[in-house]
């Protein structure tokens, strides 16, 4: 099935998902892709679906959600490979317009050197490039790219994509334990963040099954030392630590409200009483939390954060 949803996004909301590319062709083979390993290589953009046959399995999808009221808040090509190795995405987008949703891509930034793929990019409203490390070597550890490939004319494409585009541009680096989570790395990374100017740079971890089974979550410590560095040089940081739904989902239960912003935001301790104060709840919640270990006490340059743990299989 190449439309899926909408599904709860992370990042987007209720997102309508659109698989563009068969699995498993890619330009990267990521240590983290839960996809599994990348099957064939590419570097060229080549045709996979007729259009106009995607087009209408999207639009079939639309008109079913909206006969019974489900909201769809993007349509976002998220495919089980690059999505801009699609020679046609450019025509895809144009032939969704008439449905009259936003549409979102989720790229890994590999193709963005060529001009052709920027514009392409361009035509979406919401757009995703991938920033994992902050040098060459490190780079190919993580995301083992096509061997053609190389990370400073991507890095550069990036900075001419960000300066040009029009619709909102955010960015994503998936921090993978002992690989790029080493302070000079995350420096590394945020200091290229704060030229791309993104949005919304969002950090994330593996939360589902890796390609690879050594890959490992950063620890708490970790994460938030990622989440002040990169928010030193960039203005709007979330984490992405949580499971789908809880970062958008503020229920009016002190507990889930308090797990689904520390799972975006680290908060200071005075922020959480000032939350609870507001709430009309006392600090026993945040004793249960801890206690339970959904929530983890953390402490950078002098603070003391907390953050709501990694999702894992364990969570409720």
């Amino acid at each position: 099935m190449r439309a899926f949803g909408p599904v709860p996004s992370r990042r987007l909301g209720r997102s309508l998902g659109v698989n563009n590319i068969p699995p498993k062709i890619c330009t990267y083979s990521c240590v983290y892709c839960q996809v599994g390993r990348t099957t064939r290589a590419q570097l060229e953009p080549s045709a996979f679906y007729e259009p106009e046959d995607l087009v209408s399995e999207i639009r079939e999808k639309v008109e079913r959600a909206r006969r019974v009221k489900e909201d769809i808040d993007y349509i976002t090509f998220v495919p089980d490979g690059e999505p801009t190795l699609d020679v046609n995405l450019g025509q895809e987008i144009e032939l969704l317009r008439p449905l009259g949703e936003k549409i979102a891509v989720i790229s890994n930034a590999s193709l963005i050197w060529r001009s052709d793929v920027r514009e392409t990019l361009a035509l979406a409203d919401w757009v995703s490039l991938k920033v994992d490390a902050a040098d060459e070597a490190h780079w190919r550890k993580v995301n083992r790219p096509h061997r053609a490939l190389a990370l400073g004319g991507i890095y550069e494409g990036m900075i001419e994509f960000a300066k040009s585009y029009e619709g909102e541009f955010v960015t994503e680096t998936m921090l993978v334990q002992n690989l790029n989570d080493d302070e000079d790395q995350l420096r590394g990374i945020a200091g290229f963040l704060s030229v791309l100017d993104p949005s919304t740079a969002y950090l994330s971890v593996p939360t589902r099954p890796p390609t690879e089974q050594w890959v490992g979550l950063p620890d708490s410590n970790t994460i938030n030392r990622a989440y002040q560095i990169v928010s030193d040089s960039v203005p709007n940081v979330e984490l992405l630590i949580g499971y789908e739904g809880n970062a958008f989902a503020f229920t009016g239960d002190v507990e889930e409200d308090l797990l689904s912003i520390t799972a975006v935001h680290p908060m200071t301790e005075e922020a959480v009483r000032e939350f609870l104060n507001k709430a009309n709840a006392d600090e026993t919640v945040l004793r249960r939390l801890v206690e339970q270990g959904r929530l983890i006490k953390t402490s950078y340059r002098g603070k003391d954060f907390y953050l709501r743990a990694p999702f894992s299989s364990k969570e409720p």
